[in-house]
């Protein structure tokens, strides 16, 4: 056999428990019928090591092993069917085999091979005479070849144990040195790291959580957690947490956590959830990460964008009273001024809508949206309780920077239509409706009701032009009018990125 292929054969022996297989019942049991149905003194089950064959089963022989060197059964157990040597000593391979010349006196052999499951070669029932014999019966041989198969099955089945046990054993050394390795690394990690049960029970955290927080190990286990919490923040995290274990969806909030010098500190908490093949949730992983300073610095600057803000509002004010104390000492550009100080004013309505606001200043309705600021613009053109500009459709987010082309051009719009369109007369109407697709918005403007249009007008004024500069220019407008007998019909196809900037998602609270 050449190296090796006897050292794939060695592997495969040493996966069997031997230590448990030396005078096993069972296999005592079978070497001792196996004796009595060939009617010879000696049986044996023998296993071929490196340097021995050992008799893990004995019946007629107080010894347990031989040299290799000697050995009948590493030639047996090479065979394909039962190995017989009638007389040994007459036998050219083996009439000078210590076992033959020595006080063993063996003289007749019969070995039946004993192969793994796999066909590796391991050893061989064998049954020994002290005299020469012709051979077996055809009985005899036939059950020596079913008890071989017996001993086969008794040895895999060690060896399935041995292998079950030594996976087991790895697994768990696998499993001990991934959970060290998740420690270290989660013990060197600048956040706090916590992880729970399936059912949410925490019952790890890292060390930074007890640095940072300054508690006793283990005294936030379980749900000892939610203590830790801003008492105003522990009913809302408890109903996030809840809501998380019950969908299976990832946990994330913002609360005020008590650090270890008692104060409390914006944190930023998340966890998700691990999974097995099947997609049971086996456990949760989480992470708090201090966002105090970060917190602090974004109300600061929340703080001075809404001053800014609100002083750019008071310069459309002031620009507007500019205006109208100049129309004072030059009446003859009145209307042109009036029209101006509206366009202005439409200007301050739409950035007031869209500017940052504090909870106390900001206008009611759906702030920063399409709808909202259409139907703010278009309020002093109301009748009592009736709207006459209907704004209806679907809605779409905006931000400062579409909030004052879109007002120029529905200003304009509007004014035009109260003053030779739909609304100059009673029953005249204007709907406006929107349309969004995943690239554009469309918006469309209908009059209806007002004086019937016999032609369009002759020529683009001042108006017109500037809803084309404001519309196509800074909204990247296809703006298109139909001049129909019931009123202008308007169609605006306007970019979504032209309407609102692209943003990282809002923070959780």
């Amino acid at each position: 056999m050449p190296d090796q292929d006897e050292a794939a054969r060695l592997a495969v022996l040493r996966e069997h428990d031997l230590d448990q297989l030396f005078d096993d019942p069972r296999l005592k049991a079978l070497t001792d019928f196996t004796a009595e149905l060939c009617e010879v003194p000696v049986c044996l089950i023998s296993l071929v090591e490196e340097e021995r064959q050992c008799f893990i089963a004995r019946t007629g022989a107080e010894i347990d092993s031989t040299p290799r060197n000697v050995s009948f059964c590493q030639f047996a157990m090479l065979r394909d069917d039962v190995m017989i040597v009638a007389d040994a000593t007459v036998d050219p391979q083996f009439k000078d085999n210590p076992l033959v010349t020595g006080d063993f006196g063996l003289r007749f052999y019969a070995g039946a091979p004993l192969r793994s499951s796999d066909g590796v070669a391991l050893g061989a029932l064998c049954v020994i005479d002290r005299k020469p014999r012709q051979g077996l019966t055809d009985l005899q041989l036939q059950g020596l070849r079913v008890l071989a198969t017996q001993v086969a099955s008794v040895l895999q089945a060690s060896r399935s144990v041995k292998l079950k046990e030594q996976e087991n054993l790895e697994l768990t050394n696998a499993i001990q040195v991934s959970e060290e390795s998740f420690r270290i690394l989660a013990d060197t990690m600048p956040q706090m790291v916590w992880s729970t049960q399936p059912d949410g029970y925490h019952d790890y955290y890292n060390a930074r959580w007890y640095e940072y927080t300054g508690m006793p190990a283990g005294s936030t286990d379980g749900e000892a957690w939610n203590g830790m919490f801003h008492p105003e923040d522990q009913d809302r995290a408890w109903e996030l947490w809840r809501h998380s274990l019950k969908t299976g969806e990832p946990y994330e909030i913002e609360y005020r956590l008590r650090a270890a010098d008692g104060q409390y500190r914006w944190t930023l908490g998340r966890a998700f959830p691990m999974r097995d093949a099947q997609g049971n949730i086996v456990r949760w992983f989480g992470t708090c990460t201090d966002i105090h300073d970060q917190k602090l610095l974004l109300e600061q600057r929340q703080l001075v964008s809404q001053e800014l803000s609100h002083r750019i509002k008071n310069i459309f004010s002031i620009i507007a009273g500019i205006i109208s104390l100049a129309t004072r000492r030059y009446p003859e550009s009145r209307q042109l001024a009036g029209e101006l100080r509206e366009r202005i004013l439409a200007l301050g309505r739409a950035h007031d809508f869209v500017r940052p606001h504090s909870p106390s200043s900001a206008p009611p309705g759906q702030e920063g949206s399409l709808q909202g600021m259409l139907k703010e613009l278009f309020l002093p053109y109301r009748d009592g309780d009736d709207p006459r500009i209907v704004v209806e459709g679907e809605d779409i987010k905006i931000d400062d920077r579409a909030a004052t082309p879109l007002a120029l051009v529905f200003h304009e719009l509007a004014t035009n239509a109260a003053k030779y369109g739909a609304l100059s007369a009673p029953s005249g109407r204007v709907t406006v409706t929107i349309t969004t697709s995943r690239v554009d918005v469309v918006i469309t403007w209908k009059e209806s009701g007002g004086p019937e249009l016999n032609s369009s007008p002759p020529s683009e004024g001042f108006g017109s032009q500037l809803i084309g500069l404001s519309g196509s220019n800074q909204l990247r407008a296809d703006i298109v009018k139909e001049w129909k007998r019931s009123g202008l019909e308007l169609t605006a196809r306007i970019p979504r990125d032209s309407l609102y900037r692209v943003q990282a998602r809002d923070n959780k609270t």
